[in-house]
């Protein structure tokens, strides 16, 4: 992977701006490259490298442009994913028909879904956030890597039952949390992610993330997140242009955040 890296700039109004880095990609991500997000995913992780070469040679790598999808929410589901380089966002259309993001996944991440993980049909939109690579590995694989390696069937039974128990964690939290709460757990969250400590420019997520994005992951609407972020920004807790968000005050925002936790 290779990163161009502009130079800062200076808006008309004289306002510092924060260069966002571009990702060009390779036509198909080397083994080195497999092999080191294969030993980051929950699944794989910690298992020798015979076992993950093994895994290695059922997947398929595949490439995406920005904005391109991989797949559709409700179309069938058939395959798993594992984030080699890039961004993944996850979203959802909501009852009125717009576009809801649920989720970011980075290098590492697992998404997809099939039915020997519980799931016949796609439950959201997987989209390629900038330029991405992504492993696959179809069904009938992914139970053949289960037969022969029960410490990875043990991981998936237990993703399974935390997955269930999330869900109806966050159910309870969005009744009881404020619009203030559910942003900074949010961006907090995103921080952990994606974040680099840039020392007084504070920690930057360099990702193209709209107020849309940031009211779906916060469950929240993309007007309430925009009152608060830019009451922030005149406070001085975040900072943000049109392709990066900066947290300046970390510790102030993970007080926001303790009541939705």
């Amino acid at each position: 992977m290779s990163t161009e890296q502009s130079p800062a700039g200076t808006a008309p109004q004289g306002r510092r701006t924060i260069p966002l880095t571009e990702i060009t990609l390779p036509h198909q991500c080397p083994k080195p490259v497999r092999m080191y997000v294969l030993a980051r995913a929950p699944y794989f992780a910690g298992l020798g490298e015979e076992v993950l070469e093994g895994i290695d040679a059922r997947m398929s790598t595949l490439t995406f442009a920005p904005e391109e999808r991989l797949y559709r929410e409700g179309e069938p589901a058939r395959a798993l994913y594992v984030v080699a380089e890039g961004r993944i966002k996850l979203s959802q259309v909501s009852a009125s028909g717009t576009e809801t993001v649920t989720d970011l996944l980075v290098p590492g991440e697992l998404f997809g879904a099939m039915s020997t993980l519980g799931r016949t049909h796609h439950h959201q939109t997987a989209s390629a956030l900038v330029g991405t690579c992504v492993l696959r590995i179809d069904q009938n694989d992914f139970r053949a890597v289960l037969a022969e390696q029960p410490r990875i069937a043990l991981r998936v039974l237990d993703d399974v039952a935390d997955r269930l128990h999330r869900a109806e964690s966050a159910v309870g939290s969005r009744s009881t949390a404020s619009v203030e709460q559910r942003v900074a757990a949010t961006l907090l969250r995103l921080a952990d992610k994606l974040g680099e400590d840039r020392g007084a420019d504070g920690i930057m997520l360099e990702v193209p993330l709209s107020r849309a994005d940031l009211a779906g992951l916060a469950r929240s609407t993309p007007e309430s997140v925009s009152r608060v972020m830019s009451r922030w920004k005149k406070d001085g807790l975040i900072d943000s242009g049109r392709r990066w968000t900066a947290l300046r005050d970390r510790a102030r925002l993970e007080e926001l955040s303790a009541a939705a936790e």
